[in-house]
């Protein structure tokens, strides 16, 4: 549901059915909140109002093998005060994948996207974890098998969700040189989303727009140990 309407509503009055109808129909922007590489910090965060929050992965550290870290994390979703959570995992969530393994779903107040498209407010949803030459790390894929999955991401999708950047987008590290995926951004023409959002490289983080797509690296962290960035958030109109 749009922010202003939940909270000129009375949540304890409304229709589940009649709030799924507004949110696929109702011809206004939906406002999305993008975060990324909070790495175990997203309790610093002060999120503004939204009604889609994405995280793009790195939500925990190599280190990290506790379940209550998840546990936690998944508290802290649920106290955000938005319509839908969507995250998908990051190069340094081992944890993560581990559970995701067992479990599709880890999260109670956050939907997991691996490989997979979740629809909200009729806008298509895909999120995508993989990451390139990094063969310790988590969701780490390359070659052919990398080129099938970016191949594979629906021409329908109008938020594309991936950790790593495209090859050219907001992808510098503080050394000037690119980390992004020169075969996820060979894809982009076919895919052509309205947003496509993503982490990893700290150094890069901001957004800009080419080509009818909004590309946003909403890495949380600039350098380990200083303030966190503001999370990226931008009105998107409600797909059909």
């Amino acid at each position: 549901m749009h922010w202003w309407l939940h909270r000129q509503s009375n949540p304890e009055g409304q229709d589940p059915v009649l709030l799924d109808l507004l949110r696929e129909y109702l011809p206004m922007p939906v406002r999305i909140v993008v975060i990324s590489d909070t790495h175990l910090r997203h309790r610093e965060l002060r999120l503004p109002k939204g009604d889609l929050l994405i995280h793009c992965g790195d939500l925990f550290t190599l280190q990290s093998r506790d379940r209550s870290l998840v546990t936690d994390l998944d508290d802290w979703f649920g106290a955000q005060d938005f319509d839908q959570i969507v995250c998908i995992g990051g190069n340094h969530d081992h944890i993560l994948q581990d559970i995701a393994h067992r479990e599709p779903q880890p999260f109670a107040n956050a939907h997991y996207l691996q490989d997979t498209t979740f629809r909200y407010a009729g806008l298509n949803i895909h999120g995508s974890p993989w990451v390139p030459d990094l063969p310790y790390h988590a969701y780490d894929r390359d070659g052919a098998e990398l080129a099938n999955t970016w191949a594979r991401i629906p021409d329908n999708s109008d938020i594309l969700i991936t950790h790593v950047p495209p090859a050219g987008r907001l992808d510098q590290s503080s050394q000037g040189h690119s980390h992004g995926c020169p075969l996820l951004a060979a894809e982009l023409p076919r895919i052509a989303p309205k947003v496509h959002c993503f982490g990893h490289v700290h150094a890069s983080g901001g957004s800009e727009t080419e080509d009818g797509t909004v590309f946003i690296n909403a890495c949380s962290i600039d350098g380990w140990g200083a303030p966190l960035r503001q999370p990226i958030s931008i009105p998107l109109e409600a797909g059909s």
